[in-house]
């Protein structure tokens, strides 16, 4: 159970890292303003693919801190941040939409036991959290879209693919090239990254 404590250093790097998501979802507010029209005109729907740059966070968070609720945690600082720069949607929307995205993109982790940590286990990460988000805009930002409309279908199938690329495959990557750096040798997560890049330099 020690190992799941967070620790002083853990807290300030959850915090430090919601917010640069939180930059980094209100910029791509304005991006995805003029970006989804066109998507939406080639394929109603296809927009959705793009969604997942709202969510990546909970998945990179739990591979960088490796502790239960740091999706949460992470999602959460980054929603205030995000409305504290400013945003069109409502208060309420945004934090209940980060909390579930959070617990979704830890389920995979939890199933382990926060145990394993790799590209499979990242990229179910980041499709839990797209069925979640997928499900949850048809219910309450799509209602008059049918799920088994064509727009539905695309939608959700836009969802998956892009929860697996950007908040699975992404994130993966983004924490390596971020451990890398050895910032994050502190942490078991960092640690394990340089390990493995001492190990290939050595074969």
């Amino acid at each position: 159970m020690r190992r799941f404590r967070w620790t002083t250093a853990d807290i300030a790097v959850a915090a430090a890292l919601g917010i640069a998501a939180g930059i980094i979802f209100w910029g791509f507010n304005f991006a995805y303003a003029s970006i989804s029209p066109i998507l939406g005109g080639l394929l109603p729907g296809f927009a959705s693919i793009l969604h997942a740059v709202w969510y990546f966070s909970g998945t990179l968070a739990v591979l960088i801190l490796r502790k239960p609720g740091a999706a949460v945690f992470v999602n959460l600082v980054g929603c205030a941040a995000e409305m504290l720069l400013g945003n069109s949607f409502s208060f309420g929307f945004i934090f209940l939409s980060a909390a579930l995205q959070g617990l979704f993109a830890e389920l995979p982790f939890a199933v382990t036991r926060y145990r394993v940590f790799n590209l499979p286990i990242s990229v179910i990460s980041g499709v839990c959290t797209a069925l979640e988000y997928g499900v949850y805009l048809m219910l309450f930002r799509y209602q008059g879209v049918a799920f088994l409309s064509p727009r539905g279908i695309v939608h959700m199938v836009s969802e998956v693919v892009g929860g697996a690329l950007i908040a699975g495959v992404g994130s993966w990557y983004l924490y390596r090239a971020i451990a890398k750096t050895g910032v994050l040798d502190r942490f078991a997560s960092g640690r394990a990254v340089r390990a493995a890049v001492r190990a290939e330099g050595q074969r």
